[in-house]
């Protein structure tokens, strides 16, 4: 069973967070979740796809950025308002089994509380993560370590046949782009 294509969002820099160049990927309804043990599916699932350092937990209310990595979570309960890239930025809806991979430098911030949603989430090749807050003084070494951060080599949910190898290395080089949608499914 092929998966559908991710819906993509442009989340660009608005001098507080540095935004990114490639999509956030959001993949509706793409785990079937077992009845028990949840959580566990999806960790084995990203970690043999190369996504691992995992963790479980909601996703903070504040907005939050990683400079050193790229993030995937996948909804295992609850549903959740993402506001990507600050406060005037685009607000998604998680539903229980989407996935949504955030790249580095993309700010998000749960506009619910904190547990209304619980996700497990995961890095490429277990990187582990930094956490940045929009202070000026993040910026200088934030946008030095996304600019050399490589993409990753597979995708969380399929590997080498995630659409998200083949979505970000189009995108790779491109300029970047303000915030917009598109839907390609």
């Amino acid at each position: 069973m092929k998966m559908k294509t991710p819906l993509t969002y442009y989340i660009s820099d608005n001098d507080i967070f540095p935004g990114s160049s490639l999509p956030v990927l959001h993949y509706k309804k793409a785990v079937r979740l077992p009845f028990f043990f949840a959580g566990r599916y999806v960790k084995n699932l990203f970690r043999v796809h190369n996504w691992s350092n995992t963790w479980r937990n909601g996703i903070y209310t504040y907005h939050h950025y990683h400079s050193n990595t790229h993030e995937a979570m996948a909804v295992i309960k609850g549903r959740a308002t993402l506001l990507l890239g600050g406060e005037n930025g685009k607000q998604i809806v998680l539903h229980k089994g989407d996935v949504i991979v955030i790249p580095a430098g993309v700010a998000h911030k749960n506009l619910g509380r904190l547990k209304d949603v619980i996700c497990i989430g995961g890095y490429p090749e277990g990187r582990d993560f930094d956490m940045n807050y929009g202070n000026p003084e993040e910026r200088p070494k934030a946008d030095k370590n996304i600019e050399s951060l490589p993409l990753p080599v597979t995708g969380p949910l399929e590997g080498n046949a995630d659409p998200l190898v083949r979505i970000w290395k189009q995108e790779n080089h491109a300029a970047p782009k303000q915030i917009e949608v598109a839907n390609v499914s």
